[in-house]
């Protein structure tokens, strides 16, 4: 009698799912993880195109604004230029323009109109958000500055003229940079010392802004935008002068630098949280 043999089962029959299973695991595991820097780089990208757009925007409407206003008090209601009247409401008008372009930088998560601003925000960052912000964000907003004009100029001529200088190159520096040294100075101890009331924020560095702009006023204009100044210089043709570059962009950028150096021995370099997204909304 034949014993019978066990089954054995054969190498064709052998279940080979689960190593085919655990490699597209892995497969996939691999994917993801190489997916993951591009979704990244993506996201990195849209948010400084958005960026960009948002620089471009509000430097195109800025040139306009302070201007509108003049045309507004002076024009439109009819005030004298010498009225006291006249010199209240274009700074309560002022303070809403300030404020608007305030929520417009909250809401664009960080557009600004003022190199200065981005400027002293690269400064406290990484190096690959300073090469992009020298690179490109400047530059858009001076772009956005010149064509704000040269559609002003185009709509209504005669409107306003912009920033001039009418003290010599040495009293100009000076004036521009001490204006900026101390609007950098008073946004970034506001930013420090109330951190939780935009409000409140808002309203004490505005009433700053426009009072340092009155000081400024007849000297150079009170500017404190690079941007802004070389929209109307290049409409004039002096984008390229000795004054206009000194003036308007050497002695900001430098006091902008000294002010930020200042503040970090202030309150202390691990401050830079709190710094970068308040330099954002500085000017």
């Amino acid at each position: 009698m034949e014993r019978s043999r066990p089954v054995r089962p054969s190498p064709l029959s052998t279940n080979r799912t689960s190593p085919p299973l655990q490699r597209n695991h892995h497969s996939h595991s691999n994917l993801s993880s190489e997916h993951a820097p591009l979704s990244l780089y993506s996201g990195m990208a849209g948010r400084r195109l958005r960026l960009l757009v948002a620089d471009f925007v509000m430097s195109f409407t800025w040139v306009w604004s302070n201007d509108l206003i003049k045309f507004f008090v002076y024009t439109i209601l009819g005030y004298g230029a010498h009225q006291l009247s006249a010199d209240i409401i274009r700074c309560g008008v002022s303070i809403l323009n300030l404020f608007l372009f305030a929520f417009m930088a909250n809401a664009t998560n960080g557009g600004a109109f003022n190199p200065l601003a981005v400027l002293s925000s690269a400064i406290t960052g990484d190096f690959s958000n300073f090469l992009f912000t020298l690179g490109a964000r400047i530059p858009v907003q001076v772009v956005g500055s010149i064509y704000g004009v040269r559609m002003m100029l185009s709509t209504s001529p005669g409107i306003g003229d912009g920033p001039r200088l009418t003290v010599d190159i040495a009293k100009g520096a000076l004036t521009e940079g001490l204006l900026t040294f101390a609007i950098v100075i008073i946004s970034l101890s506001l930013a420090r010392q109330i951190t939780h009331s935009f409000f409140m924020r808002t309203w004490i560095s505005s009433l700053f802004k426009v009072t340092l702009h009155i000081l400024g006023s007849d000297l150079t204009g009170g500017c404190m935008n690079p941007a802004s100044a070389m929209g109307w210089a290049f409409a004039r043709g002096e984008h390229g002068a000795k004054e206009h570059l000194i003036v308007y962009w050497l002695a900001p950028l430098e006091a902008t630098m000294v002010a930020v150096w200042v503040i970090r021995i202030v309150y202390g370099p691990k401050k830079d949280d709190w710094m970068r997204p308040q330099l954002r909304r500085m000017c």
